[in-house]
């Protein structure tokens, strides 16, 4: 009786030491890193209002299959934005945010153009940068957020750039469904990944838009 007593212990202690989700914990997170969420979060909202306002547009211009990427682009970001959020469960006061962004509406292709600027920051400067902080600081919370919005980000300018070639010749963007994973935003078009190759989520956790 002892003996399980001593095993129930140690496995809940294990249990709660290693089985731990980061993007759970309330603590308090290191000065840089808090900064780098927070403009992430805000550089992640706005992109998910901007690419619903370019699906729009795209839907009045006859691209139906581009404002259905510009929707899924945007439930991709608004994940990010969620994610990065809850790792800032230990504010509670207001702050200032600072995220770059395209701006001035246009047609589709202006608007295609602006996804692929937008993407393409994030991918060679901002991410890789905010990752590298965060893994310096040790904030694993912010590497996973970092890290999967990258990765993403990685396949959003992919797909914006055959959209673009496609619109550019006067024809909508040859899609096929496109997915987005509920866990991490990766984005895949075509067919459903079996694992997320991003995050390991499996298939009957991506949305199809």
């Amino acid at each position: 009786m002892l003996f399980k007593h001593i095993f129930f212990i140690v496995f809940v202690f294990s249990k709660n030491t290693f089985f731990k989700n980061p993007l759970e914990e309330e603590r308090t997170i290191k000065t840089t890193t808090q900064e780098n969420l927070i403009s992430a979060f805000a550089g992640e909202s706005q992109a998910h209002v901007r690419y619903l306002y370019f699906a729009n547009i795209a839907d009045k211009e006859g691209f139906p299959n581009v404002a259905r990427l510009f929707k899924a682009v945007a439930y991709s970001e608004q994940i990010h934005a969620h994610k990065h959020f809850m790792n800032l469960k230990h504010l509670n006061d207001g702050f200032l945010t600072v995220a770059h962004a395209p701006f001035g509406p246009g047609n589709t292709s202006k608007a295609l153009e602006h996804g692929i600027m937008g993407e393409e920051y994030e991918i060679s400067e901002m991410y890789p940068a905010f990752l590298k902080i965060a893994e310096f600081q040790e904030e694993e919370g912010a590497q996973f957020t970092f890290n999967w919005a990258l990765q993403s980000e990685k396949e959003h300018a992919k797909l914006f750039k055959r959209a673009k070639e496609s619109v550019d010749k006067g024809n909508d963007a040859p899609f096929g469904p496109i997915y987005v994973c509920e866990r991490c935003g990766f984005t895949a078009e075509g067919e459903v990944p079996d694992v997320c190759p991003v995050c390991n989520a499996p298939k009957d956790e991506f949305k199809e838009f």
